[in-house]
């Protein structure tokens, strides 16, 4: 049966629909005047601005301490839930309950954790953003890593086991290494997804510190520049390299695990 050309046309559509601002965006961080919307010529001029914005410093480096923090944090608890739950708890409740925060809205996780910590009396931070962002990132670690468990071979635990291998030695020596690429694939999503998250940040940080998404919010109030341009491009090449990276990961995985 032929295929209509015209059902490309939807398809195509959406592509240019979601990627040509992008593109715009990246194109204009290049420009040598001051407009963001007008192309004068090619230069990198925006970039050395960037360089010499110790605003744009500061919220560089809080971003990567609270994106590095809570992919530690998300990595770790994200793997031992998702042994947890294909392991030794087959119920689908705890399945869902272990995937909320991947559905639930941005705006109601803040919320939700700025009300805990002021319960507990927590002064707000960095590492209170580093906390909210690996449980925000847990339940996509975990859900990588459940799909990568979905492929392991359970006879080389049970053998492991039957040789006389405890629990954690068999976890260790034997299940770790299988749930590597997965493992790896999962700490790169948390650490994209924390890069370039803002509502929660945002309301779990405080008044005396920001993270970069926080810095080009308050910047682009007073209007879009090159400069927001350029450093939106690269937060755009940043993110693309891990979530390219991730994804060869698990293909790198589910190749081996074919072997």
């Amino acid at each position: 049966m032929r295929r209509s050309k015209f059902l490309f046309v939807p398809f195509w559509a959406t592509y240019v629909f979601l990627y040509l601002p992008i593109v715009v965006l990246v194109v204009m961080s290049f420009n040598s005047g001051r407009s963001a919307y007008t192309y004068e010529g090619f230069s990198l001029k925006w970039y050395g601005e960037l360089a010499r914005d110790e605003r744009v410093r500061d919220g560089l480096v809080n971003t990567l301490i609270v994106a590095a923090g809570s992919t530690v944090i998300a990595t770790v608890l994200g793997t031992l839930l998702a042994v947890g739950l294909a392991r030794h708890s087959r119920s689908k409740l705890l399945d869902a309950i272990a995937l909320m925060p991947a559905v639930l809205p941005d705006l109601v996780i803040a919320i939700g954790l700025l009300l805990f910590y002021g319960v507990i009396a927590l002064t707000l931070g960095l590492y209170s953003t580093v906390l909210a962002h690996g449980l925000f990132s847990m339940s996509f670690v975990a859900a990588v890593v459940r799909t990568r468990l979905a492929n392991a071979d359970t006879s080389l635990e049970e053998a492991s086991r039957d040789l006389g291998a405890g629990p954690v030695e068999t976890f260790i020596r034997i299940t770790l290494p299988q749930l590597a690429p997965g493992i790896v694939a999962g700490a790169l999503l948390a650490f994209t997804l924390s890069l370039d998250e803002f509502v929660i940040a945002y309301f779990t940080i405080g008044n005396t510190q920001q993270t970069l998404p926080i810095v080009i919010y308050s910047m682009i109030r007073f209007g879009v520049t090159p400069k927001i341009n350029a450093l939106a491009a690269i937060l755009l090449l940043v993110s693309f390299t891990a979530v390219i990276a991730g994804q060869r990961m698990t293909k790198i995985g589910e190749a081996r695990a074919q072997d």
